[in-house]
Parts: C-alpha cells; structure tokens; sequence
C-alpha cells in the first residue's frame, strides 16, 4: 500500500501526469508552503476581483468577466476550514439557464489548474516557442487563445487546497484536505457551492479533468450525484487514469506491460527506431499492430509466467524487439518486461537522450548514460518554467490579483490517504453514476506520446468498466498526436477544442 501511495503522489495533471511511479523519477516538487490564512467563524473570504474582457473567437467576439476569489470550506459546524481558490470566466450576456457551466481542475494529487488553465481552454494560453510545444526563452509571453472554450460554455478553474493559493484556515492541518476521498469532498462542495451561489442549478454542467483530475471527476460523478442531487451532462478526461493497477509497476502485476507497449511502439516510431515497414505505417495503424500482439500473444505469455515454452519466449522477445526498439539481449535480461521508467533511459541510450514521460517527443540528456532512468523529465522541464511565469504575470497584470503567497503549481501533498485493500479504481464509480443518469455523456482524450496515461490503458479502462450496451456508447474517446497535454500544439489544440465542440453539443440536446 505504502508503494502505491508513493507513486501516485506526483500524478500531474501537468498535471498530471506522473501517476504511479518511483518517487525518484518524478519532478522535483518542494514541500507544499501551509502559509495558513486566518479567519473567523464566519464565512470570512476577502471579496473576489471581478475584471472584465473581450476576446474573438471564429470570428465572433466575445465580451467575458473573469472573477478571481476564493470560496470557503466548511466543518459541519459552518466553521470555515479552508479556502479555495478560483478563476471564473462567464460570458456576458447570456442565460444562464441555457449557458453551460464547466469546472476544471488538474491532477497531480498537488497540482494547481494552471496547465489546462493557462495551455489549452480558458481565453488565454501561453506562447510556446514554436509549433511543437517547445518552450521560448525568457522571459515568457501569453495573449488571446483561439481555441478557447469559452465560446461555448462558462469556465471554472478549482485549485484544490495546498495548491495554487488555496489554503487552510490557521489551526488547521492541510493533510485533513490530503487524500482521496477529503479531496472528493472539499472540492465537491466547492462545486455545490459556487453553482448555489451563482445561480447555476439550471445551467448545463460539467467536469473536465486531466490526470489525476480524471479520477476526481470519475469520483465527483458519485459523490455530487449522491450528495446533492446535482446531475451532470458530461464529463471531459484529458489523459485519463480509472484504475492505479493499471499504470503500477510491481511485482506480480504484469497488466502494465501489455497497456504500455503501444506506446513504446509510437515513442520508438517517433524517434525512428523501428524497422521500415513500421516505420512508413500511420501512428493509428501502429498503435493497432501493437495492441494485437499486446493483447494476444505477449498478454498470453505473461499470464504462463515461468511456465512459458522456450519457442513462446523467443517469440515474444523478437516480437518486443520489433516494436519498441530496443536490444534482444535486453529484453531478455529484463524477463521480458519492459518497465517505463528503464524505457525512458534505454530507447536512446546510444544517442546519449533520453525520452520523456508526459510527453515521449521531448528528449533530454543526463550527466551520464549508465543509469537505468532519467534523472529528470524533459517534457516536464520543457514547460514548467513557462506556465509558472506566465501565470504569475497575467494574474497580476490581467486579472488585478495581487497576492504575497507562492503560487503552488504543483506541490508535495503526500502522504495522500487511499481506499484500504487494493488499488484505488473509480470506474465503477463512474459506471454507476452513468447509469442512474444515462443523460451522463464521458469524452476521453488519449495522447499517443503519453507515457504516464497511456491511450491502451485508457481504452482497455472503459472496456472494462461493465457498462451495458444502451449506456456504453455515451463514452467517446479522441486521439492526438501528442503526449499526455495534447493542447502544447496549436493543431492538437485546435483539434481538441472541437472535439470539445462536438461533445458538448451532444451532450446537452
């Protein structure tokens, strides 16, 4: 248990993504800051910044007030706990009633909204350096976003408490906020709150959630329904993660080496280690190939362990070779069973790089080629310092919030309490919310270049989440080109902002 709680710490939303693995190949992540606010008994929360915006999107322009504040969270005894921060875009001049409201948050379990935030659907997005997502230097620069989702529903943006400027009240240990279940509560309540408040009861709702943010919504399917009655009309999974044994690497467990290898298999095509005919095929016809051979001969022979022929192991060793790149002397001499993290360090061993995890694109480089993993993720490293900069300056200068507190992009909020005996698994969570409510419409965005999330784990998820055949086809599930923040790429953006389009159009009529 204590491994499981280990790895899924760092889970990112970039999020997310850094589900699930060593502590010691996660990013770098300081001790959450608990710079406690004080408060009275009383709903105490300093007013929120209301600023007003216009924006053009497909040519219509958009007149919008972004709202910065917190909103309270109470004891039972209407005590104020804690405060959670937001950024809410609404649109002006539209009904409510008709107008969809969306709540969004990242993962980590520690990290703020700042990546789906700043990257990918509020009025305003980072400028990346050029068309593959890679950063600029600094100092950093952000401007309007056109493939924002305002232009067809409102925005809330959650930071969860420890993260962004969210915080407990003094006198009030931040790890009661700090586990699964506390954390499905309080940011619950926030939702429960802000649509009373706002007066959104009659609003299309929904959750769009990335990483660890996927299971928060998987969770939050539950618990708003059950808690309040509040029934959602869809819920967004960008790089989704349902059930933990499907991404944990130990002992005993061998269900990640079959969800993983399709996406060593697009990683190695990338990077132009595969032979010519997998080479010259499509990333969608690769990953195909791969899957049959996962899900058939190599999903067979781990299930014979020792018992497995000489001829079946050969098989499979020549067949892993074939698809991932790597040695047949290595392959053997790791039984077959290609972790992520060895894989991060040996595809370009010889190269002298190494791949990333969020995204398997981005390559970098360590002090030395010996080790077995990276030292430090380059996808990760290749946008931290630009989504912390820009948002630190837009709040301030754009938003007129002004705030002394460090703004926790993501931070350390382990130990984070789980469900006892096993792996934690929303799925049937969400399968059970999807059938008292069969208006309840789930889309699942899945990046091929995703090594924390996998697109194979997230399909096999949702096959097996035992929905019946008049529900099962309210789950859509989209591809990108892209790596677990499909959005670092304008066309991946674009692509996701109208898959979202198409969606929600659905999900609402």
């Amino acid at each position: 248990m204590k491994k499981i709680i280990l790895s899924i710490i760092l889970l990112l939303a970039f999020a997310g993504l850094n589900i699930c693995y060593s502590q010691k190949h996660q990013p770098a992540m300081h001790p959450a800051h608990h710079d406690s606010i004080s408060s009275s008994k009383n709903d105490s929360v300093p007013p929120p910044v209301i600023t007003h915006h216009h924006i053009t999107i497909d040519g219509k322009t958009i007149n919008y007030t972004a709202t910065a504040g917190y909103m309270p969270s109470k004891d039972k005894d209407e005590s104020v706990k804690a405060k959670i921060f937001y950024i809410a875009y609404t649109a002006d001049g539209e009904s409510a009633d008709k107008r969809p409201v969306t709540f969004v948050f990242n993962g980590g379990p520690g990290s703020s909204s700042i990546w789906l935030h700043m990257g990918a659907i509020s009025p305003v997005r980072v400028h990346f350096g050029d068309d593959k997502g890679a950063a600029p230097a600094p100092p950093f620069t952000y401007g309007d976003n056109e493939n924002s989702w305002i232009g067809f529903t409102d925005l809330v943006f959650i930071d969860p408490v420890s993260t962004g400027f969210s915080r407990t009240v003094k006198g009030v240990e931040p790890a009661k906020y700090h586990g699964y279940s506390e954390d499905i509560a309080s940011v619950g309540d926030f939702i429960r709150m802000y649509t009373t408040r706002n007066e959104r009861w009659g609003s299309p709702k929904f959750l769009t959630g990335e990483s660890y943010g996927t299971t928060r919504a998987s969770g939050l399917s539950g618990y708003l329904q059950n808690a309040y009655g509040m029934y959602l009309n869809g819920i967004t999974l960008v790089s989704s993660v349902l059930n933990f044994q499907y991404i944990d690497f130990s002992k005993g467990n061998d269900l990640p080496y079959s969800l993983f290898l399709p996406t060593y298999a697009t990683t190695a095509q990338y990077h132009k280690k595969l032979a010519p005919e997998l080479e010259s095929l499509s990333v969608e016809q690769l990953a195909k190939k791969t899957e049959t051979f996962a899900s058939g001969t190599y999903a067979y022979f781990l299930m014979q362990g020792d018992a497995a022929s000489v001829d079946l192991t050969n098989k499979v060793i020549d067949s892993l070779s074939y698809f991932t790149g790597l040695s047949k002397s290595y392959i053997k001499s790791s039984n077959e069973r290609i972790r992520d993290d060895r894989f991060f360090k040996e595809l370009m061993r010889d190269d002298g790089k190494t791949v990333g995890r969020y995204d398997s694109r981005y390559i970098g480089e360590d002090a030395d080629d010996a080790g077995e993993g990276f030292s430090y993720d380059p996808s990760y490293s290749a946008v931290s310092g630009l989504f912390n900069g820009v948002l630190n300056e837009y709040m301030r200068k754009d938003l007129n919030y002004k705030s002394d507190l460090p703004y926790e992009a993501l931070t350390n909020v382990w130990p984070w309490k789980l469900p006892e005996n096993g792996y934690l698994d929303v799925s049937e969570t969400l399968r059970s919310a999807m059938t008292q409510n069969p208006s309840l419409k789930v889309m699942v965005a899945c990046g091929y270049y995703d090594l924390a999330t996998p697109f194979y784990n997230a399909e096999y998820a949702v096959n097996h989440m035992g929905l019946r055949a008049d529900v099962r086809n309210n789950i859509t599930l989209t591809y990108y080109n892209a790596g677990h923040m499909m959005y670092v790429t304008k066309d991946d953006d674009a692509k996701l902002k109208a898959d979202a389009m198409k969606f929600y159009q659905g999900a609402i009529k």
